[in-house]
């Protein structure tokens, strides 16, 4: 996985009122690599207020798609989204920010996240539109979030979880697990520094090389962590006195 994973993730803001807070949202999706922005009956658009909120994410704003329905602006979405400051009388899956990005991040195709009006936030009936709510975990006696703020939220999670992705995916390709000889080689080499400082009863192996081998099998070590793990091995028989 890569930064590019974000490419996949669209924006949708449902009849927001101030144009402001339109400019706000592309600021913070192009300060966290997003560049999806879908526009469902905006009161004003274009605007100069969004131009001018947006800070330099103009470009965010110009390839931005306008819908008359939500419903059309998730056509062709995999996964989607909502977001709610509210609690509602039906329940929904609900995720955090956090949560939303694991989500969005493994999904195949496109994934919208949807953002309802400032005062209200999403109807019912877009929510049924939804696989999961969002909720931002914010202070209870003071829980009301500019729209651009909980954008920025949501954006950042989403960042900050394909960088972590994209990291474990480089150091996978860079250093694969050993193969399965080397890990047989690995055990018998255990096995028999476990039997030296009698920890292992060589009568009855079976048992704790049978824990150990799943705890090393989930480990998946690779060639440098092995040889360290050998290495340890070889320390302790040179220190263990010999029968």
């Amino acid at each position: 996985m890569s930064l590019s994973s974000l490419d996949s993730i669209q924006i949708v803001l449902v009849g927001t009122t101030h144009p402001g807070n339109i400019g706000a949202t592309a600021r913070a999706m192009k300060n966290m690599g997003l560049t999806q922005l879908a526009l469902v009956n905006p009161q004003r658009f274009p605007a100069a207020e969004a131009t001018a909120r947006a800070s330099g994410a103009v470009d965010i704003l110009q390839n931005a798609q306008c819908y008359d329905s939500l419903p059309d602006a998730l056509h062709d979405s995999q996964l989607v989204l909502g977001t709610s400051a509210r609690q509602r009388s039906i329940n929904w899956p609900v995720l955090t920010p956090r949560a939303c990005a694991e989500q969005a991040l493994q999904a195949t195709g496109k994934t919208s996240i949807v953002f309802g009006r400032e005062h209200s936030g999403l109807t019912n009936e877009e929510l049924d539109l939804c696989h999961y709510l969002i909720q931002i975990p914010t202070n209870a006696d003071y829980s009301s979030l500019n729209l651009g703020a909980a954008v920025q939220v949501v954006c950042y999670e989403l960042r900050v979880k394909a960088l972590a992705a994209a990291e474990a995916d480089s150091e996978t390709e860079a250093e694969p697990p050993v193969s399965a000889h080397e890990m047989e080689l690995f055990y018998e080499h255990l096995q028999r520094t476990l039997v030296d400082i009698e920890f292992l009863n060589p009568e009855q192996p079976r048992h704790l090389m049978r824990r150990l081998r799943r705890l090393f099998n989930r480990a998946q070590p690779n060639t440098v962590e092995m040889n360290i793990l050998r290495g340890i091995l070889t320390a302790v028989q040179r220190k263990t006195p010999r029968q």
